[in-house]
């Protein structure tokens, strides 16, 4: 059934692809043409891509859908809903638009893991590559687990998350190697499970985080580097709710993620992400190792392994994970 979910909308984890040289010394490239610090010939660069204002649908001065990024710079998408990786939130902004324009993206996600199975969908609007507004709902299967933990057989977990991001300074790809695209973001993410929450000793069935993010690409190296700040209070995201018994609340979590890019279209790379343990269950930090690829400018599919640790008192949640993305 999962394979159907990730039919109907579409998301995850990608990263920057680049192709300006050394400032000024070479001309800039089309789109998505070359790989990052690559020789253009003059041929390419003779025949420019189409204007930004040639595209899209235009209504007064806005363009809908012109894109115009360069391929994978746009990120995919967390398993909360905002763009980024696959488990990190980054300070990129959904969609493909440039500074001006108005662009989506929609996403599906399956993690297969020992004794658990998470599905995900949703979408996100990228208005002036500066605001992204973002959902997503989740539904995470106990399966045979649910009945030793008492909630019965198959019992599904539920998560609605609604995000906002801003992008406040800086740019992924281009002005200063040493700054960084910077972005603040907030997440209020709602359990549709508040009984099962509280019984297990969460404060509450809905919390916000906040985020901050900073991501640079390094052209001459073909790498992505991300460090995201995350003040919250969610146990295992928010599925088994907000805070806990004797005080135990919000804290300052890490994201962490290094990308490499094999082509324009192809990148590999890892991540990080700690997480509080509010409930006493042992809740683990997550990490995975990622491959995605830009099956067109606008449809991209991405792997990777996850380790999830311990995920409500079950140890050595290892598996797959699976997103595809459509965004313009």
């Amino acid at each position: 059934m999962w394979l159907a979910t990730l039919g109907m909308s579409l998301s995850l984890l990608c990263i920057a692809a680049a192709c300006q040289a050394a400032a000024g010394a070479l001309p800039e490239l089309p789109a998505g043409d070359a790989a990052p610090g690559a020789t253009v010939p003059p041929a390419v660069a003779a025949e420019p891509s189409p204007e930004p204002e040639e595209r899209g649908l235009k209504i007064g001065r806005t363009r809908l859908l012109a894109g115009g990024k360069l391929l994978l710079t746009n990120g995919i998408t967390t398993v909360e809903g905002a763009s980024g990786g696959g488990i990190a939130s980054w300070a990129t902004i959904a969609g493909r638009q440039m500074g001006g324009g108005i662009g989506v993206s929609a996403h599906a996600t399956g993690i297969e893991l020992p004794d658990f199975g998470w599905r995900s969908a949703g979408a996100a609007l990228g208005i002036g590559d500066r605001l992204e507004l973002s959902f997503a709902r989740a539904d995470f299967d106990t399966r045979d687990a649910g009945a030793l933990l008492g909630l019965g057989q198959g019992y599904t977990l539920g998560l609605d998350s609604f995000g906002a991001k801003l992008r406040i300074a800086g740019d992924l790809v281009y002005g200063e190697a040493w700054l960084p695209q910077i972005a603040v973001g907030i997440e209020h993410k709602r359990s549709r499970d508040g009984a099962v929450a509280r019984a297990l000793g969460a404060a509450s069935d809905e919390g916000t985080d906040v985020t901050l993010s900073a991501t640079k690409l390094l052209l001459a190296r073909s790498l992505l580097v991300n460090a995201t700040l995350r003040y919250t209070r969610a146990n295992q995201l928010g599925l088994l709710g907000f805070g806990g018994p004797d005080g135990a609340g919000r804290a300052v979590q890490f994201e962490g993620s290094l990308g490499y890019q094999l082509s324009r279209r192809a990148v590999i790379g890892a991540e990080f992400r700690s997480k509080p343990d509010n409930l006493g269950l042992g809740e683990d930090d997550w990490m995975d190792l990622f491959a995605a690829y830009a099956l067109t400018d606008a449809l991209t599919l991405t792997a990777a392994y996850v380790d999830l640790g311990s995920v409500a008192t079950f140890s050595d949640q290892r598996g797959g994970y699976l997103s595809v993305q459509l965004a313009f």
